[in-house]
């Protein structure tokens, strides 16, 4: 654990930031009083659901593609532009 002042946690933000995600903990102090502690974010993905796919028909643009990708860049890549 490390403690830092407001004012030296405003010139060392990045840093502390840095080891926030490091894991470790990070504590801003006012006054010598602890008030804060940085620690990083964490998201734990979860696995697509039957209703996620569902809600992405229902919402997809446009039309299903005729071609893959690869395909068509080439065929736009090798049409004659003028």
């Amino acid at each position: 654990m490390s403690s830092h002042s407001v004012a030296d946690a405003k010139n060392q933000l990045s840093s502390l930031i840095d080891r926030a995600l490091e894991g470790e903990e990070v504590v801003i102090t006012r006054h010598g009083r602890p008030v804060v502690t940085l620690k990083a974010v964490t998201r734990k993905a979860r696995p697509m659901t039957e209703a996620d796919i569902e809600w992405l028909r229902q919402h997809r643009v446009g039309t299903p593609a005729k071609e893959d990708a690869g395909a068509y860049v080439s065929r736009m890549r090798d049409e004659d532009w003028r």
